[in-house]
């Protein structure tokens, strides 16, 4: 781990967790980028998805300080905005980005009259689902990775073989089980795993899937952190509770995404590609612009036909005679 700041711009310090979390981000948004490039969608639905996305993520950003910030008065410290929690961040995230969609589709989008706010995407929130949770994770994945480096959110002191040294908010480095380094490989197994199984077997289910797995996992791994940050429930900390939450709502998805999301979906990957449409629509308007160019030429033009020189065997043929 690294003791203080990465590095200085003048007077701006760049921490390693701050860091890590910034090109987790953009590791995200550009999987995603491809992902819906790959599978056919119209630009329009690209741009639309991630504008409101980028604008989820900083919202779920602040929650996750806010969270954090209720947890330190539940464990009788003051509000402060200064350290963040992954819950906080993806309920913020995920409320945020389903209230502004479906705000958009079903009340802006109708009555719009300017093209630009009308919805003319090709493809629906339902055939994103799938997909979403892999770049939630690959996120997630590196900001365990900035915790790891910056020493927070460890496990107790130990001598295990495991056990790695980190400065844990002072100069003594001391050895400690490295909860978060160990969640950062989950996510990034659970990354390649949904991965494979939406790109190579066209799996719906991953986002309840998602739920399930990270639920149990972060529920489980809370017993081995030293990370005290107060009780909703007495014998569960804040992030247990919403395991139970998370694993519930995985559960409940399942019979959503079968029975409702599968009917939204439009599959722009069956559809005709839009880009090769685009390239024909092109191709298709510079005919057009020929055709006129000849359309507009003038048809009654005077045949010219130069006098040629009669055969030299008939001119001398007259003279005989």
């Amino acid at each position: 781990m690294i003791n203080g700041p990465l590095f200085n711009i003048g007077s701006l310090s760049v921490w390693p967790y701050g860091l890590c979390m910034g090109v987790g981000i953009i590791c995200c948004f550009v999987f995603l980028l491809v992902t819906m490039t790959k599978k056919n969608y119209n630009e329009e639905a690209i741009d639309k998805t991630l504008l409101i996305g980028a604008g989820a993520t900083a919202f779920g950003v602040f929650m996750a300080a806010v969270v954090q910030g209720i947890y330190n008065v539940i464990a009788g410290n003051g509000f402060d905005l200064k350290s963040m929690t992954f819950y906080g961040g993806l309920l913020g995230g995920v409320s945020s980005f389903l209230i502004v969609w479906n705000l958009y589709i079903y009340v802006i989008a109708p009555r719009a009259k300017s093209k630009l706010l009308q919805n003319n995407m090709n493809a629906t929130l339902s055939d994103s689902i799938p997909f979403i949770p892999i770049g939630i994770t690959i996120a997630h994945s590196f900001g365990r990775l900035g915790c790891t480096m910056f020493g927070c959110c460890h496990g107790g002191e130990t001598d295990a073989w495991y056990g790695i040294f980190m400065y844990s908010g002072n100069s003594v480095a001391t050895k400690v089980v490295p909860t978060q380094l160990w969640e950062c490989i989950f996510l990034a197994a659970l990354s390649l795993i949904m991965a494979i199984l939406y790109f190579k077997f066209k799996f719906n289910y991953n986002f309840p899937l998602y739920m399930i797995a990270y639920g149990v996992w972060r529920f489980i791994i809370e017993y081995v952190r030293n990370d005290y940050r107060g009780e909703f429930i007495p014998g569960l900390t804040p992030s247990q509770f919403w395991s139970i939450v998370m694993v519930v709502g995985g559960i409940g998805f399942i019979f959503l995404e079968k029975y409702i999301f599968v009917k939204l979906m439009k599959h722009p990957e069956l559809q005709p590609p839009v880009r090769e449409k685009k390239a024909k629509a092109v191709s298709g308007e510079k005919g057009v612009a020929a055709d006129v160019q000849i359309e507009d030429c003038p048809r009654d033009i005077p045949q010219i036909t130069p006098d040629l020189p009669e055969e030299k065997g008939e001119e001398d043929k007259n003279n005989l005679e």
